[in-house]
């Protein structure tokens, strides 16, 4: 990876965290605690393309200028919404245990 990358790389990364902080607080909330969720589960295509915290960002910024709660937008079992979005995804410890075998 280039400097230039790594630049860009963070750049891209300050821009998503400024545009998390102009959710309203509650979907902050919930946001922070599904990208905990997230980076503990390590699901390896997290930052690939749009990446699925871009996706998730996208979808709260939709429920939010809907007028909609957070939890109208995950449901009541935010746990279960996250489960939900790495079900078929292949996490670092799938790897892992691929790489033993």
């Amino acid at each position: 990876m280039s400097i230039k990358e790594i630049i860009e790389g963070k750049k891209a990364w300050r821009a998503h965290v400024s545009r998390v902080k102009a959710l309203p607080k509650d979907y902050q909330i919930v946001y922070k605690e599904i990208q905990k969720y997230l980076f503990k589960v390590g699901p390896v295509k997290l930052n690939e393309g749009i990446g699925l915290l871009s996706e998730i960002l996208i979808f709260f910024e939709e429920g939010a200028a809907a007028g909609k709660g957070v939890l109208e937008v995950t449901g009541e079992d935010v746990a279960a919404f996250c489960d939900d979005l790495v079900k078929d995804e292949k996490t670092w410890l799938d790897k892992y245990h691929e790489d033993l075998n």
